[in-house]
């Protein structure tokens, strides 16, 4: 795609930023310098007309690419129809059909339902809501490392405090954290900060729910051991604890399944989705077994603008696309190649850490060779030097020292090849 050509008079990139300073708030950080005019797949363009292949997907939300002609085609159509009723004045087919699909797709043993809401903190706001309600008790536990979301409930289950939570404070009561069962932590001191929780802070029979996310998206790419997942499942069942997948960034096809708890052969009661579900309009979800999501009474759950038409019609096309284009197997090719390259880069430059991932979920760290000790100014480095050369790359972690990689899992060849050599010049010493 050629850049368009812009008036010699058009504002340019820093007239916008000035102009954006002026306006809005700094606690909208904003990371690139530059201002977008047209995208399309896994590339886009600024308004000065330099090309970018976007590795970051504006944070995990573009698996089907920037401007998937199906999923335009489909938003078109709906658009000549009707833009909004709320679903919950006057229903739509669409709605009703595409939460058959979602329902058909979750991996949620027996008899589930689906309920539509905007954002992924929203679905994590009504999943807690739809817990308590089942249950009738008040304590979520949560894990270090996590993120679910900026709202203030969803803000407080988040497991890192800079920037999320400081200066939010106080945060909703009866909210835990606990060391996430990953490389960084094992499952035997996760069962032992449980067992304190449950003799200091709050007893079992007073827990609505365990949330976590199968690999933390914020937090690092931490893939959660099976054997936690397994034991989370027993715990639950154990003390009528609901057990909350958040598939927020880890759903539609990011980790080679459809929905990542594919992996871990365990059914949740309650799980949540958005991001890349809906092609970059705004579509979250709530699934769980229908006894818990029937819990609420009438008019307990909803929202003016949640399943909007729109998103619905374009979410409707991703899960074709999804099937079509086998996006699931599309992203273990593509992140074999990714790791592999990975792989091959850590064993000449020493500042690398811990590589790893689960299909096209895939992170690195980068580390103090000396002490071992997170390196964020190098990552932020790193991530400047992939900017400069054309390369979008999004950081991550608890101690900011991870480069994660969100490509779209409909990425030409040619351009993710083109991408990985950027990445050798970048990291390559």
């Amino acid at each position: 795609m050629n850049a368009i050509l812009k008036p010699q008079n058009a504002p340019s990139n820093a007239d916008w930023h000035q102009r954006r300073l002026a306006v809005t708030p700094r606690g909208v950080a904003v990371m690139a310098d530059f201002f977008i005019d047209h995208a399309k797949n896994a590339e886009f363009w600024d308004i000065e007309g330099r090309r970018f292949i976007d590795f970051g997907g504006g944070i995990a939300v573009l698996n089907t690419g920037h401007c998937h002609p199906r999923i335009q085609a489909a938003i078109a159509a709906q658009l000549q129809r009707f833009t909004h009723t709320c679903y919950q004045v006057v229903p739509y087919a669409e709605y009703v059909a595409l939460a058959e699909r979602i329902v058909d797709i979750t991996p949620i043993e027996g008899s589930k339902k689906a309920a539509f809401f905007s954002t992924g903190a929203e679905a994590i706001e009504n999943a807690i809501k739809i817990a308590r309600s089942a249950t009738g008790r008040g304590g979520v536990i949560a894990f270090g490392g996590a993120f679910h979301g900026r709202s203030l409930f969803a803000v407080a289950l988040t497991g890192k405090v800079q920037p999320y939570k400081a200066g939010f404070g106080p945060f909703p009561p009866e909210i835990y954290h606990l060391p996430f069962p990953c490389h960084c932590a094992s499952l035997d001191e996760t069962k032992k900060a449980m067992a304190h929780l449950f003799k200091s802070d709050i007893e079992p029979t007073r827990v609505a729910a365990i949330v976590f996310e199968p690999v933390q998206g914020e937090g690092g790419f931490n893939v959660i051991q099976k054997a936690a997942v397994e034991w989370l499942r027993e715990l639950c069942d154990e003390h009528g604890i609901l057990l909350i997948a958040d598939e927020v960034q880890t759903g539609f096809a990011r980790t080679g399944k459809m929905i990542a708890m594919e992996h871990f052969g365990v059914s949740p009661d309650l799980m949540t989705m958005a991001k890349s579900m809906a092609g970059g309009t705004t579509l979250s979800a709530v699934v769980g077994r229908t006894a818990i999501m029937d819990a609420p009474a009438p008019g307990g759950l909803g929202g003016t603008y949640a399943g909007n038409p729109l998103a619905i019609a374009a979410s409707h096309a991703v899960l074709d696309i999804m099937h079509d284009e086998h996006l699931p197997e599309r992203a273990n090719v593509l992140g074999a190649r990714l790791l592999s390259r990975l792989q091959k880069l850590q064993q000449t430059n020493k500042t690398m850490g811990d590589v790893r991932g689960l299909g096209a979920m895939i992170a690195c760290e980068f580390v103090n060779p000396a002490t071992g000790a997170p390196d964020a100014d190098l990552t932020k480095q790193i991530q400047q030097a992939a900017l400069k050369k054309g390369l979008l790359l999004l950081t991550c972690g608890v101690y900011a020292n991870v480069l994660r990689f969100l490509f779209p899992l409909t990425i030409e060849d040619s351009v993710f090849e083109e991408a990985l050599s950027i990445l050798d010049d970048v990291i390559g010493v």
